[in-house]
């Protein structure tokens, strides 16, 4: 493929995505011949949700990214020597080591044999196994385990969320395992689609948001209603802001969830508790849902930021606002862990009808359960070795080590894209990521509007193609007019980390002269 936009047709032709009117026309074109060929099922006829969505952490420029790694790995000649994705929070896929203490458990539930033959593992890492194993069906990580999980893991996990809060009662059975906190998100907004009201139901969530939100917005016919975050006031939120998005969408929607991420993805910032509390009381007084993502809740850098639970903070302050039903979310992706591929995650409801929750648990029955391996990670960073233990000294040194270096790269990442000329970044407070904002040459926007595209994606497919950095544009998470972003992750290890931003720094130098 000779241009960059011929590219893009190629790649939105595969992701099913109708950026342009060409685009578009070329595809159902396709489309046509297929039923001419006697396929059931075209893209005529399939449900035009999944058409209509979009998922940019993992779209047509991380595609790109992966066309180019095979390219390299054939000998193809680049400017690079190899790709560094950005775009998305995979920490062992930048290099992170994993927990020891997390693989020991996981090599003996997965082999318990290990147990009575490797002398070297700590009898902590035994114990802990065997107490995993004894309440999985058959003593194996191979049987189903409930659908809503290993109990043991639940009542771990609801003993770790009490700890969290400083003593807040959290009942197991109030709490679901699933393949990762994507996963249980999924769950809870599928229990809204019902259109009674004569309206879709609106889901409120921030912007720029985790585009996790709006593709499953859009694929279950929900009404996105986005309120934005300010920029200026690194990230926060204030109440007329909510207040402008709720009465500008109701007359369209029947809006009945409000979604918070805390601390933030991709915008890095963390709530404080003044801001929660204003959250809480915005959703007591339209009688919202609330759904709090708190799978970044390790991942706290900034000096005088601190972790506020929307459980904690919302039973604090005392009725009405303890009443609220909420649905807060965690994962084993993030935190000092990083174990993306394992798939763990939960949800704990808090005043959940019970009728309905009857009804959610047949509805994660259909799919049988989350993968118990998956299961057993959570167990491992729900209850950690304790002190005095023979696995603790290690397990405290590598995670407070993983955690260091987080909070060293977020404030490097913030000094080193705010010291180049055209782009701005406020402080990386927490979780992963970085969101600069960037100015983009007028010459450059149009010939990104000649091309279809989004300026932020054409900078963004400019930058791969020349550097080999792959990172998300702010346009797929949204945006203020007007304004350009993109979201950077921190991961990169040290190394790789300042070879990154010493050919970022070497590209949008000659990108601003190239379209001056």
């Amino acid at each position: 493929m000779e241009t960059a936009r011929d590219y893009l047709h190629w790649i939105h032709m595969r992701t099913a995505q109708t950026l342009s009117g060409i685009v578009a026309r070329r595809f159902f074109n396709t489309s046509t011949r297929i039923m001419a060929s006697g396929k059931t099922l075209t893209v005529s006829n399939i449900n035009p949700n999944v058409i209509k969505m979009e998922y940019a952490v993992r779209g047509p420029i991380v595609i790109r990214a992966v066309e180019l790694e095979k390219e390299l790995a054939a000998g193809v000649q680049k400017p690079f020597t190899n790709v560094i994705k950005a775009n998305i929070g995979d920490a062992h896929a930048m290099g992170q080591k994993p927990i020891t203490f997390i693989r020991q458990l996981l090599a003996c539930i997965a082999n318990p044999s290990l147990m009575e033959t490797d002398k070297s593992l700590p009898s902590d890492v035994i114990e802990h196994a065997k107490a995993f194993l004894g309440s999985c069906g058959g003593k194996s990580a191979g049987a189903y385990s409930q659908s809503t999980g290993v109990e043991i893991v639940r009542k771990h996990v609801a003993e770790y969320i009490s700890r969290r809060d400083n003593g807040v009662p959290s009942n197991s059975e109030d709490i679901c395992l699933s393949g990762g906190a994507s996963e249980s998100i999924r769950n809870v907004l599928k229990l809204f689609i019902n259109k009674g009201s004569g309206k879709k139901v609106g889901v409120m969530i921030p912007i720029p948001q985790y585009p996790l939100y709006s593709a499953t917005i859009e694929e279950f016919g929900l009404g996105q209603v986005g309120y934005y975050l300010s920029e200026s006031s690194n990230w926060s939120l204030d109440e007329a802001e909510l207040e402008r998005s709720f009465e500008e969408h109701s007359k369209e929607y029947d809006i009945r969830v409000l979604c918070v991420i805390n601390p933030g993805n991709p915008t890095g910032q963390v709530l404080s508790r003044d801001n929660i509390e204003t959250i809480i009381k915005f959703a007591q007084k339209k009688k919202l849902f609330i759904l709090a993502d708190e799978v970044y809740q390790d991942n706290v850098y900034a000096q005088g930021s601190q972790f506020h639970s929307f459980k904690k903070v919302l039973v604090e302050m005392g009725e009405p606002y303890n009443k609220l039903e909420l649905a807060s979310f965690h994962s084993v992706s993030k935190g000092y862990m990083g174990e993306c591929g394992m798939r763990g995650g939960y949800v704990e409801f808090l005043n959940l009808d019970p009728e309905v929750y009857v009804l959610f648990k047949k509805m994660i029955s259909a799919k049988l359960c989350s993968t118990v391996l998956g299961q057993a990670v959570i167990d491992a960073v729900v209850n950690p070795p304790k002190e005095g233990e023979p696995s603790y000294a290690l397990w405290k040194k590598e995670k407070d080590d993983v955690l260091a270096s987080l909070k060293e790269r977020a404030t490097l990442v913030e000094k080193a894209y705010s010291s180049i000329d055209g782009i701005s970044c406020n402080p990386v407070q927490g979780a992963m990521y970085a969101f600069p904002q960037i100015t983009i040459p007028q010459k450059a926007v149009e010939k990104a509007q000649s091309l279809n595209q989004q300026p932020d994606f054409f900078y963004a497919l400019e930058l791969l193609e020349s550097t080999g950095i792959c990172i998300v544009p702010g346009s797929g998470f949204g945006q203020k007019d007007g304004t350009y972003h993109f979201r950077t992750t921190i991961l990169p290890q040290p190394e790789l980390f300042k070879d990154m931003l010493a050919r970022f720094t070497d590209f949008h130098t000659k990108f601003l002269a190239k379209y001056k």
